[in-house]
């Protein structure tokens, strides 16, 4: 038996809403929250960043394992946002973890889809036998041009998940993954905000990936829809991954859970994973769990889960997704948003 042993969960405590983006350029703010069936996002305060989420989220996945972090083997971080060009989040994450020099680390990208990748490789070496702990991280503070479809739900958050043989909370049962060359979401070097080719990102790209490797991983497994308990899909608004699920055959019931993004918003490589750790948050042992993640460019990693006997016993060690959301929300105006975003370009002192 191989899966998660701890996992933890962190998003910021300011936020914005909708209407307020909305007023700010003119637009309907009732048909944009409708459209994407998103009330707020989060908003990453002045000092943090994709390490320091990665650092928090890691600390209550810890908390969890009961570990001692010097065990841990590797640490990989996805991310669409790592503060720098030339210079590894991973290592400055292990630093503060104390998990020590002898680790293998290594800094992920695969637009959105980066934190399942992360996830897998963690959880391979641990398969592999290569070592006992690995720790794989979904993070991102991501971008969003102004006036910008996609700075209604671009914001910040992340989650991490240590990988190991031994005191699971979760079993992963199978794995799956589906990739193609897409081009529907880019970023070239040097550019502040992301591209994206607007409706051909849906069909052709979210929901040809994310349909894929869910019917792949169930062909595979032999399982139907109705032996999940929860099922999450990646959630770059509201309405995409509930119209995926329905596609597929899964209910409301089983998604509302893990979906989050109405609070939320689009947490890039942070977004599936930080729906499963709210499914871990309040499963049972023996329910079963399917997350499938999406990337520009384009790709999709699917999971199988089986909640252990040991997951209520640590569900309560670390604050959940759910506590994270509601807990000591500050709301900002648009001013004070594009500030702590660094919109504002200003000349350097």
């Amino acid at each position: 038996m191989y899966g998660i042993v701890g996992y933890g969960a962190y998003v910021p405590r300011f936020r914005i809403k909708a209407e307020d983006i909305a007023n700010q350029w003119g637009a309907d703010a009732e048909a944009f929250k409708r459209g994407l069936l998103l009330e707020e996002k989060t908003v990453p305060g002045p000092d943090e960043d994709t390490i320091t989420i990665s650092v928090a989220a890691a600390r209550s996945a810890l908390v969890r394992a009961g570990i001692d972090p010097q065990l841990i083997g590797a640490c990989y971080i996805g991310s669409e946002s790592h503060p720098y060009a030339v210079k590894p989040s991973g290592t400055v994450v292990i630093d503060a973890l104390g998990i020590g020099p002898e680790c293998h680390v290594a800094d992920f990208e695969f637009a959105c889809k980066a934190g399942s990748e992360a996830m897998y490789v963690a959880y391979s070496h641990v398969k592999s036998g290569e070592m006992k702990y690995a720790l794989g991280i979904g993070a991102d503070t991501s971008q969003g041009a102004p006036g910008d479809a996609l700075e209604y739900t671009a914001s910040a958050g992340g989650s991490a998940f240590i990988m190991g043989g031994d005191n699971l909370v979760a079993e992963i049962l199978h794995t799956y993954s589906f990739t193609s060359d897409t081009p529907d979401f880019w970023r070239r070097e040097g550019e502040f905000y992301p591209r994206h080719a607007g409706r051909f990102t849906g069909e052709p790209a979210y929901f040809h990936h994310v349909l894929s490797a869910t019917r792949g991983i169930l062909d595979r497994s032999g399982m139907e829809p109705a032996d999940f308990r929860y099922a999450v899909f990646h959630m770059p608004n509201g309405k995409f991954p509930l119209k995926a699920g329905k596609t597929l055959g899964f209910t409301q019931e089983q998604m509302e859970q893990g979906w989050v993004v109405n609070l939320m918003g689009n947490t890039y490589s942070g977004s599936s994973p930080t729906g499963l750790a709210a499914c871990l948050d309040v499963a049972k042992p023996g329910d079963h769990i399917l997350i499938t993640s999406f990337g520009s460019g384009a790709g999709s990693d699917s999971f199988i889960l089986r909640c252990t006997d040991r997951l209520p016993k640590v569900q309560g060690l670390a604050p959940t997704v759910r506590g994270l959301l509601a807990d000591r929300r500050i709301h900002l105006g648009y001013g004070k948003y594009v500030a702590y975003r660094g919109k504002i370009r200003m000349n350097e002192v």
